[in-house]
């Protein structure tokens, strides 16, 4: 990504106007000397002293002729930044690339370059650029990292101009600005077959047949190689050219990740917290299925999709599937929680659909919401659920259960396996790879329990 501007410097829209900005921006040099200036013209002139006045009018002159010469420079500098990478997942590095090129017939004096950043990026940078020749150019680099996802904005740039004495200081900025994109962790996954499936085209998959009977036929033309019992004669004779039956096409495995954002099924904030895992599993999830070849499709509580997904979500396995996960994790990488308090719009959207694969991330579930998420089984063709409750992540004190009595979290596990769904409950620190293996194995197992470093509790 490249952001470039022209930046004259000084920029004003009347003499009079840029000379009085020019003359604020005296440095604290500068007003010391004006001051002195002046002090000792008033001393020459009560005392009578022809030579303490000569020194007056040297130290006041010298910070206003600075400050004009300054104003009347006429230096054209151009930026221009690129990062490397533009995207990159939380706690990674990017690095930002400024180059400075000098595009006026005169060298500069000494420059000052500043660019903006938001503060979780790291301190603003700044750079000291010494005599840049005419026609000549400068680059510097720096290096911003971020631990909370989001989108943050970069620059725009700021250059500091100073005469050889240091009296008087100009800003100007450049107008572009560039933006940093920082995604969830994606975390790789083990291949496993929920429902017997190994890959977007595999076994046990429904296959869509060209031909249903002699009278429902969509046959095409003969191409090298075809087998001749494949030939379709009637059609043959009407087209005047070989026909032959169309072989069976296998039907693309779906895919649907489900992300519970209601702001009240998750307690605590920060990189460490449940919303925050529950977001970096679907990005790993999401990423999985396509390379491997699923049709995916996001959804969150709210029933919203990613801008420009289709019915079916977004194809794996083909050109597009990069820019299709890039899609997702920008969607990912700004969402946030939403207001709603039910899932019953995400319910809806999946009564609609068509059966698939359906990957959840839910928070505290209460016995009306897990009905809800019990009901959204009987859409699909496996669901596999990761429960983060407040319980196992410790920020649900109050509701410690009787002594061996299960908690609410329990319970909830208990509901949503004997409704059908493969329930996993995960627990702080786990690792989402460990739980997508023990999810695998627990389809015809009892819930369970992951913690620290993904240790496995069966219920």
């Amino acid at each position: 990504m490249t952001a470039a501007a022209p930046a004259p410097a000084p920029e004003r829209d009347d003499d009079k106007g840029g000379l009085r900005t020019t003359l604020a921006g005296l440095t604290t040099r500068g007003r010391s000397f004006l001051a002195a200036g002046a002090a000792a013209a008033v001393c020459a002139y009560v005392l009578g002293q022809s030579d303490l006045l000569r020194v007056g009018l040297l130290l006041a002159v010298l910070p206003v002729v600075c400050a004009i010469a300054l104003f009347r420079t006429r230096y054209r500098v151009s930026g221009n930044r690129r990062l490397t990478p533009a995207r990159v997942p939380a706690g990674a590095e990017a690095r930002v690339h400024l180059r400075m090129e000098n595009v006026s017939r005169l060298p500069t004096g000494l420059l000052m370059l500043q660019d903006r950043v938001p503060y979780v990026l790291g301190p603003r940078p700044r750079f000291v650029l010494d005599r840049v020749e005419a026609g000549g150019r400068r680059e510097v680099s720096y290096r911003v990292r971020s631990d909370l996802r989001g989108r943050y904005p970069l620059g725009p740039l700021q250059l500091r101009l100073t005469d050889p004495f240091g009296m008087c200081e100009l800003t100007r900025s450049f107008s572009a600005y560039d933006t940093l994109t920082v995604v969830p962790r994606v975390e790789p996954l083990p291949p496993v077959r929920f429902g017997g499936e190994a890959r977007g085209y595999g076994d046990g998959r429904q296959s869509s047949l060209a031909l249903a009977g002699e009278d429902d036929i969509i046959p095409r033309g003969y191409r090298h190689g075809d087998d001749l019992r494949r030939v379709h004669w009637r059609s043959t004779a009407r087209h005047g050219e070989l026909m032959v039956r169309r072989e069976e096409q296998p039907q693309r495995a779906r895919c649907t990740v489900l992300l519970d954002t209601r702001g009240a099924a998750f307690a605590g904030a920060g990189p460490g917290s449940a919303f925050e895992w529950a977001v970096s599993g679907t990005a790993s999830v999401l990423v999985h299925m396509l390379e491997r070849g699923f049709s995916v499709r996001l959804l969150t509580d709210t029933g919203n999709a990613v801008p420009g997904e289709g019915t079916d979500g977004f194809a794996g396995t083909s050109q597009g599937s990069a820019d299709a996960a890039g899609l997702m994790m920008d969607t990912l990488s700004v969402i946030d929680h939403s207001d709603g308090t039910g899932l019953s719009r995400a319910y809806d959207v999946l009564r609609g659909g068509n059966e698939g694969l359906l990957v959840a991330f839910f928070g505290d579930l209460d016995e009306e919401q897990a009905a809800v998420v019990g009901r959204m089984r009987r859409r699909s063709g496996g669901a596999v659920a990761f429960l983060l409750d407040g319980g196992a992540w410790g920020h649900d004190p109050s509701d410690a259960p009787a002594a061996g009595a299960p908690d609410r979290g329990e319970r909830t596990l208990r509901t949503l396996n004997e409704a059908g769904w493969t329930a996993v409950r995960v627990g702080r620190g786990a690792a989402l790879a460990d739980l997508w293996r023990q999810a695998d194995r627990q389809r015809t197992g009892t819930a369970a329990v992951a913690g620290p470093g993904g240790t496995e509790g069966w219920s």
